[in-house]
């Protein structure tokens, strides 16, 4: 299939119907130029009135790990979003947002990463885009995993969720900052710069 019709058929999807507080928006931004890739959990709230991923303060933070600006994050063909599920899964009376459904992955991820062959990086951003895509490979929780980085370059790197909720795994683990950064705005420089 087409990049063009699996993302026709994923804007149409409402496997989930069912099972969502909401009606089904999914959010997925790839183009045929991708070479980044973002596969974050699911979107929250403020992406599914939006329409567009990581609209909210945790796309600022991640913007900020990689070293680009909104206009960069958007505009740049180059880069692109596909979490683990597309529709924002409602919020958990508990707090926080649920987990991603896994029937969007069974039914998306490995089409719509078919058609998706320039990708030279894809950001595993917290443990169920991890798991998923590490399947043996990922630690036995998200700090391990995003410990062992340079384990799983140069096609994929693990990082935490960029959550205001992960501030304090943010301080509690000043490497990621010193040494995981730096790479990832060196390689999203080079894969920007013609």
């Amino acid at each position: 299939m087409s990049l063009e019709a699996i993302l026709s058929d994923i804007a149409a999807c409402r496997a989930c119907a069912g099972d969502l507080p909401h009606t089904p928006r999914p959010v997925v931004m790839v183009k045929r130029e991708t070479r980044i890739l973002i596969c974050g959990q699911a979107p929250g709230r403020r992406v599914h009135e939006s329409g567009l991923p990581f609209t909210d303060p945790s796309g600022d933070r991640l913007r900020a790990w990689m070293g680009i600006d909104a206009q960069t994050f958007y505009g740049r063909p180059e880069i692109g979003v596909a979490a683990m599920a597309f529709c924002f899964p409602g919020t958990n009376p508990k707090g926080g947002d649920y987990p991603p459904p896994p029937r969007c992955a069974a039914l998306w991820r490995k089409p719509l990463l078919a058609a998706l062959p320039k990708v030279e990086l894809t950001l595993l951003v917290g443990g169920y885009a991890q798991a998923w895509a590490l399947g043996e490979a990922a630690g036995a929780n998200m700090t391990e995993t995003v410990r062992a980085w340079r384990d799983h370059l140069p096609r994929y790197l693990p990082l935490p969720h960029p959550s205001w909720r992960n501030t304090g795994w943010l301080r509690r683990n000043p490497w990621f900052e010193a040494e995981v950064t730096p790479y990832l705005r060196q390689t999203v420089r080079d894969i920007l710069t013609p």
